[in-house]
Parts: structure tokens; sequence; C-alpha cells
């Protein structure tokens, strides 16, 4: 049976450029308002793009940050939808009420294009709503250049994501930044119940002999391939298809 990504790519529909969008606002009703915001436009971005969530800043380098996180077939895709974004009455109005009055409704804005990996899984919603928003990690591995990047892509394909999974980790994106901050990196997004499953898994990751020796292995092969990392926690909003 072919994984989702697999099938999608079989098919000619695979979701191959995804779109991080980090809104920074101060304490005070600027995050009310890009909340409201986001929410009545919330169906609008769901129809346009092929995966689409909202998020805030649980353990973040700015706390008060909101993330949006949306997917396409291409970069022509995704232009084709914003502008019909733009070209939408209602999404017209709504921002207009947004930018209403002397305060802006977020400090500023910045943008990350990611490239989908060979083994990334499709996003696809949950069968049902969870009870409560999930937690979502964001994992950022910088490697200094393109043949150690190669390294990580060949770890992860290979022998990590399958101990991930056994972990109970199971990420639902896989990429490298094409535009952003601290390439070359591989980024991956993995959802958690509770914080207390986050911490659960993560030490049944670390502590697995088997990963110990893939390591092991990796290092022996290729140096440290990874340099450093960066890490943030997010939560999903209630509107958030993501969830």
């Amino acid at each position: 049976m072919l994984s989702q990504a697999a099938a999608a790519q079989s098919s000619g529909n695979r979701t191959g450029v995804y779109c991080l969008d980090y809104f920074y606002y101060r304490q005070g009703d600027q995050g009310t308002r890009l909340q409201q915001f986001l929410s009545s436009q919330a169906s609008l971005w769901k129809k346009h793009s092929r995966a689409f969530g909202v998020f805030t800043a649980v353990m973040a380098p700015h706390a008060q940050t909101t993330l949006l996180l949306s997917g396409f077939s291409s970069f022509e895709e995704m232009a084709s939808a914003e502008n019909r974004l733009e070209a939408d009455e209602g999404f017209q109005k709504a921002r207009q009420e947004l930018d209403r009055g002397n305060a802006p409704a977020f400090d500023s804005k910045q943008r990350v294009l990611l490239r989908a990996a060979e083994f990334s899984p499709e996003i696809v919603p949950l069968a049902e709503k969870p009870q409560r928003p999930r937690y979502f990690e964001i994992r950022v591995y910088h490697s200094p250049t393109a043949r150690q990047l190669r390294l990580v892509h060949e770890r992860f394909a290979g022998p990590e994501i399958r101990i991930f999974h056994k972990s109970g980790i199971h990420p639902i994106l896989y990429a490298d930044t094409i535009a952003g901050p601290d390439m070359e990196n591989l980024t991956y997004i993995i959802p958690f119940a509770s914080l207390g499953d986050r911490e659960k898994a993560w030490d049944t990751f670390n502590s697995d002999s088997e990963w110990l020796k893939v390591r092991e292995e990796s290092i022996t092969r290729g140096g440290q391939i990874v340099d450093y990392q960066n890490l943030s926690i997010w939560r999903a909003v209630p509107f958030s298809p993501i969830q």
C-alpha cells in the first residue's frame, strides 16, 4: 500500500510547497484583533490551500506570536491562491476592519518558504476533532552544507522515521527551507495530545538502543551533520482546520 505522500505524488497531486507566516505582536489587544480576523477568514484560507493551520506560541523566541501554515502544490498555485484572496470582497472588508484605528493589529510579519521532502507525508485532517487542541512541536535542524543536509535526509528516510513512529513521534511534515533563516536546514512538525505525551515520546526515542546505534553510525560516516537545532512549541487555536 502506498504511503500518503507516495500516493499523492503518483497522482500528481502532491503538496510540494509550504508557507509559514509568523505574526508578531505586543501584549494588549493586538492578539485578540488578529485572532478575530483569522477566525473570520479561516474557511476562506482553507478553501484556497491544500493544508491550513493556525497556531499560537507556547514556547518560542517571541511569546506573542501567531503562526499560519499553508500548503500548495507549487509556487504558481500559492501565488494564484493569494491573488484569489486579494480579490475576495469579504476578505478585503475583514482586512479593512483589522486595519481600523491608529494602532496596528501586529508589529511585524516573517515568512518562511519550505519545500516538502520526498519522504514527507501529506497533511490530512483528523477523522474526529480532538476534545482539546493539540500541541505542535516545530524542530529546525541546521546543517552547514548541502552535503550534510543530504545525509540528514538519508538518515530520516532510512531508520530514523521508523524509530520515531515506534516511540510515539509522528511528524506531519518534513521540509527544507528555501527562503528563510538558518539555511541549510530541515524543518519538521510533530503533533502531541499533551506536553506530557511529548516528554514521554522523546524520552523513549532518546533511550532507544536502535536509535543510539543509528546515531553513532551516522556520526562515524558524516560527522555532526546537524550543527544545532531550534525548537518551538505551538498550540492549534480552536478554529484551526489542522488540529
